[in-house]
This record gives structure tokens, sequence and C-alpha cells, in this order.
């Protein structure tokens, strides 16, 4: 079962549930008063709670999940929205070892990414609040201070304020290398903007407890008809678990509309890799779809 956010032409922003090609409204944001997701995150077991809700639903119209997941945003019909409302997004580093290693080549602190990789304590930082994240099909921006710019493909964790795992999505965590590199402190600048980060293209709902899930993300950029760079990883690569992650995130720290966590990258392009404006960013997880967003240059 999907969760959805999504443009309706008359309705506005529109919350629904999705199995297989079928998405079923739950709710619109104006009568939630913009907080839908926020709410349902207060529940006990929002996953159970959406199951309840599933019969009554899925009796109403629907729209096709293929024809959401392909149209261009513009008014004159259905869209994908990013998958959030009020939440935080936070991310993870150096979770991999091929992030590890690149972020060791791009510093002029090397060691200090060795280290974190290795230490008990991972590396968390604030990504991006609500008006800086994009949806699927939306765009991402390249910062205009930066000539070293890269997509980092990353599974997306939806916690609530409780700190359960409810579900799932794609994050794309835009970085422009060459100021993460100059000074490990200069972090925040290299990965906090405006359309900094995109999620979606829908939530895949958690169904049973698990501490980690093995999912492949691949990376594909096109700059025009050619393929620019691709690449894939599984989440079994991971050199932490999910729930650690979440554990680390939790600690003296309160989330009372829940909040995504980004889970780190394994794939980074190599060093003669830049984004450039026009490029289009695909990243694609089966058992989630694709989130695909188009680059634009930072003014």
């Amino acid at each position: 079962m999907k969760l959805i956010h999504y443009f309706l032409p008359g309705r506005g922003a529109v919350w629904g549930l999705a199995e297989r090609e079928r998405v079923y409204e739950i709710t619109t944001s104006e009568s939630a008063r913009g907080a839908f997701l926020s709410t349902l995150l207060q529940w006990p077991d929002p996953v159970a709670m959406l199951k309840q809700t599933w019969p009554a639903i899925s009796r109403g119209e629907s729209v096709s999940l293929s024809g959401l997941a392909n149209a261009p945003q513009t008014s004159d019909h259905a869209y994908l929205l990013p998958p959030i409302d009020h939440q935080e997004v936070w991310a993870a580093g150096v979770t991999y070892e091929r992030s590890k290693e690149a972020r060791m080549e791009e510093s002029r602190a090397a060691s200090f990414y060795d280290r974190v990789y290795d230490a008990d304590r991972p590396e968390l930082f604030l990504k991006a609040t609500p008006s800086r994240v994009t949806g699927s099909n939306g765009t991402v921006r390249i910062r205009r201070d930066a000539q070293w710019n890269v997509p980092e493909p990353e599974l997306a964790l939806l916690v609530t304020p409780q700190l359960r795992i409810v579900g799932y999505t794609i994050g794309n965590d835009v970085s422009s290398r060459d100021i993460e590199g100059e000074n490990p402190l200069y972090l925040p600048q290299a990965k906090v903007y405006r359309d900094c980060c995109a999620l979606g293209p829908v939530v895949l709902l958690e169904e049973e407890w698990r501490e980690h899930r093995e999912f492949e993300i691949t990376l594909t950029v096109r700059r025009g008809e050619e393929t620019a760079f691709t690449g894939s990883i599984s989440t079994a690569r991971m050199k932490r678990q999910f729930m650690q992650l979440v554990d680390y995130l939790g600690r003296d720290n309160l989330f009372p509309d829940g909040a995504f966590l980004l889970t780190g990258t394994g794939v980074v392009p190599d060093d003669a890799f830049t984004l450039a404006a026009g490029d289009v960013v695909e990243m694609a997880v089966p058992e989630i779809g694709t989130l695909r967003s188009t680059v634009v240059q930072g003014r």
C-alpha cells in the first residue's frame, strides 16, 4: 500500500492511497487544514489505521498511478506533489564505504570522514524544511557559487513522533561537493538551500516492523539524448541499520510532526562529473517507483 500526495484540478492538493495502479482520495489538504500527514503520524499505528479505512476509501473515485507518476507539474491535469506537510528532513552521512571514500577524496580534512564511518555515532544533519523540498517531476537546484554538484540517491525513512518507521520513499540529497570539501564546517551551505531536496514519488507504507530492509537504488542522469551517468547500490551494503540511525536522530530531540530521514548514498559519480542545468535525474527503487527531477541553475 502506498501513500500519495498529488494535485487535482479544481480540488487542489489531495492525499490518497494506492494499491496496484489506482489511487483513491483520502482527503484534500484544505479539509485537513494542511496537516494530514502530521495528524496521521500522531496515531499509535498509522498504517493499521489506514488499512482499516481502506474498504471505504477504495469505493471512491480514483486516478491512475502511472498517469500521476509521468505527469508534468502543470495546473490543467493531475500531478504528484512531495509527500510532506510539516515534517523536517534530516540526513545521515558516510553510511556507505563509497561515500566515505568520496568525502575523503574531496576534502582537505580527509581523516574526519574515515573516523565518522567507523565511529559508533553516525553523522546526522538537518537537510531541508518543507519549503525547500520538491516532488517528482519537479526541479532541483544547483548553487550559483558552486562548480561541482552531484545528486545523491538515498532511501528516505518516514518516522513518527515516537520514532517508529512507518514508510519509505526516495530522496535526492543534492550536494555541492566543492563547498563541502573545502571545509567540513561548510556542510550546511553545501547541503541546505532552495530546492536542495526532492522526495517521492510515493511513500511505501511499512506493514511489518523490521530493523532494516534491503532496497536496490538506481541513479540515472540524462543529458539531452545521452546518459551522463548511471549507477546503483543496495541498502544491504550500508554500514549502519535504519533503526540505529533513527535511534541517534531521536536522542534529546523532538519531532512533533514526524520526520523524514535520508539514510546516505552509496552511488557517487566520479570526480569529473558535475550536474548541469537541464539534466534529468532519475532515482528508482522498484518497490517505490521513480523520483524524477530536472536540474536548474541558481541565480
